[in-house]
C-alpha cells in the first residue's frame, strides 16, 4: 500500500503565509523586530523558490535555559553530492530572535536508519551545524540560499550522515535504503494550513514508504574503512588537505575577526573622547569670538576718543601758539554744541546753590539770620535746584541719543 506525499504549497500560499504570520500583533505575534520583517520575508521566498524540498513553518523553539519561543522554520531536506551521487539531507533551519542581523540555528535530523558521523567538522552529535558561514555572518549581506549552499557544499565534502548498518536480512535492508526513507512530524507545528506551535525541535515519526530522500545515504564509517584500500591516494589527499585549508581558515576567521572586534572597540573608545575634546575645542572658539567681538567694540570705542582728543590738543595748540603760551583755564574747555553748554551751565548752577544751601544751614547753626528767613531762602533755593536737576535729566538724555548716532555714523570708518 502506498501513501500518497501532500501537495507542495505554491508561491501564493506560501506568499500569504508569511504575511500573516509576520503581520500578527499580541502574544501570538513572532519575536521579530518591524524593521526587518520585510528582509525575513524575502530571504525565505527566495529560498522556497531555489530549494523546493524546504518548507516553511512556524514552531516552538526551547532554549537552554529553558525559554521557550515561537519562530519561523526552514524545514526539509538539502542536496549534496557525494561521489557523484546526490542525496538529501534532511536538515532544520531556525530562524532565531535576532535574525538577520544574527545567523540562524541549523539542525541535521537523521531518520531512524541513519546516524550522525562521529567525529564531524561541522555537525556534532546532536546535530547542530557550525560553519564558517553562520561564523562570518554579516547582516544585511548574508542569506539562506548561501547559507544553504555552503551546508551542500561542506556536507558533500564530508557527509553527516550514514546509513546505520543492520545484520538482520540485508537484502530486506538494501532495498529499504535504495527506496529511501519518508519523515513526517509528529508535533503539531504550524504549516502553511496550521498556526499552532509544537514544543522544541520537534520529534518524528519515520515510514519506508514514498521517500523525499534520493538514493542511499554513505555507508557508515566502519564499511568505509574497508573500502578505504581502492581509493585514490591522491584524492584523499586532495580531500585531507581541503578539510585542514577549511579548518586553518576558520580559525584563522575567528581570530582576525576578535582581533578587528577589539581594535573597533578601541576606535570607539578614542572616538568618544575625540568627541569631547571636539565640545571642548568648540566651546573654547565661542568663548573666543565673543571676547574678540568685545575687544572690537573696545577698540572702536577707543579709536573714536582717541581721534576725539587729538582734534582737541590740534585746537588748543594753536590757540597756545597765538596767545604765546597764555591761556586762560577757563577758556580751554569749551562746549562743543549747544546741549554741551546748557549741560554746563546746569550742572554749574547746581552746584552753586548746593554751596548756597550749605552756607545757609552754616548761618543758621550760628544764629547769623533768623530762622523764619532761613526757611524763605531754603525754600527757593530748593524749587529754583529742582528745575535745574530736571533740565539736566532732559539734556543728558538727549546727549546720550546723539552719542549713540555720533558712534554709528563713525563705526564704518573704524572697523577691522
Amino acid at each position: 500500500m502506498t501513501t500518497s506525499s501532500p501537495p507542495q504549497p505554491t508561491a501564493t500560499q506560501i506568499t500569504q503565509f508569511l504575511n500573516n504570520v509576520l503581520s500578527q500583533r499580541g502574544p501570538t505575534s513572532l519575536p521579530y523586530t518591524e524593521d526587518v520583517k520585510w528582509l525575513i520575508r524575502q530571504h525565505l521566498l527566495t529560498l522556497i523558490e531555489t530549494y523546493p524540498s524546504l518548507q516553511i513553518k512556524t514552531a516552538t523553539f526551547t532554549h537552554n535555559d529553558g525559554r521557550t519561543v515561537n519562530l519561523l522554520q526552514a524545514d526539509g531536506t538539502i542536496p549534496m553530492i557525494y561521489q557523484n551521487v546526490t542525496y538529501n539531507i534532511p536538515v532544520v533551519i531556525w530562524l532565531m530572535e535576532t535574525y538577520p542581523r544574527h545567523p540562524p540555528c541549523v539542525y541535521v535530523v537523521p531518520t531512524r536508519d541513519m546516524i550522525i558521523k562521529r567525529p564531524h567538522a561541522h555537525v556534532n552529535p546532536s546535530g547542530f551545524c557550525s560553519i564558517p558561514y553562520l561564523h562570518s555572518w554579516v547582516y544585511p549581506s548574508s542569506n539562506l540560499v548561501d547559507l544553504v549552499r555552503n551546508l551542500s557544499h561542506l556536507f558533500g565534502l564530508d557527509p553527516p550522515l550514514y546509513t546505520r548498518q543492520s545484520r538482520v536480512n540485508p537484502s530486506v535492508n538494501e532495498n529499504v535504503n535504495s527506496s529511501g526513507v519518508v519523515l513526517s512530524h509528529s508535533h503539531s507545528s504550524s504549516d502553511l494550513g496550521s498556526s499552532r506551535p509544537s514544543t522544541g525541535i520537534p520529534p518524528r515519526v519515520y515510514s519506508s514508504l514514498s521517500s523525499p530522500y534520493s538514493g542511499r545515504f554513505p555507508p557508515s564509517p566502519q564499511r568505509q574503512s574497508s573500502m578505504s584500500g581502492t581509493d585514490d591516494p591522491h584524492e584523499v589527499y586532495r580531500k585531507n588537505a581541503i578539510n585542514k585549508l577549511l579548518d586553518t581558515f576558520h580559525r584563522d576567521i575567528s581570530t582576525m575577526r576578535k582581533e578587528r572586534e577589539v581594535e573597533v572597540e578601541g576606535w570607539f573608545s578614542v572616538q568618544g573622547v575625540l568627541r569631547q575634546r571636539e565640545d571642548q575645542l568648540l566651546k573654547g572658539v565661542r568663548e573666543m569670538q565673543g571676547e574678540k567681538e568685545g575687544l572690537e567694540q573696545q577698540l572702536q570705542m577707543v579709536l573714536m576718543n582717541a581721534d576725539i582728543l587729538e582734534v582737541w590738543l590740534g585746537e588748543n595748540e594753536r590757540k597756545a601758539e597765538m596767545t604765546n603760551g597764555n591761556v586762560n583755564v577757563d577758556d580751554v574747555f569749551q562746549p562743543s554744541d549747544a546741549l554741551s553748554k546748557q549741560m554746563l551751565d546746569c550742572t554749574a548752577s547746581d552746584l552753586a546753590i548746593e554751596d548756597s544751601i550749605y552756607s545757609l544751614d552754616k548761618a543758621v547753626q550760628e544764629g547769623s539770620i533768623p530762622f523764619d528767613q532761613y526757611l524763605k531762602s531754603i525754600r527757593m533755593l530748593s524749587r529754583e535746584q529742582f528745575f535745574h536737576r530736571a533740565l539736566l535729566t532732559k539734556v543728558r538724555a538727549a546727549q546720550m541719543q546723539a552719542h549713540v548716532m555720533s558712534m554709528a555714523a563713525r563705526a564704518p570708518q573704524y572697523a577691522m
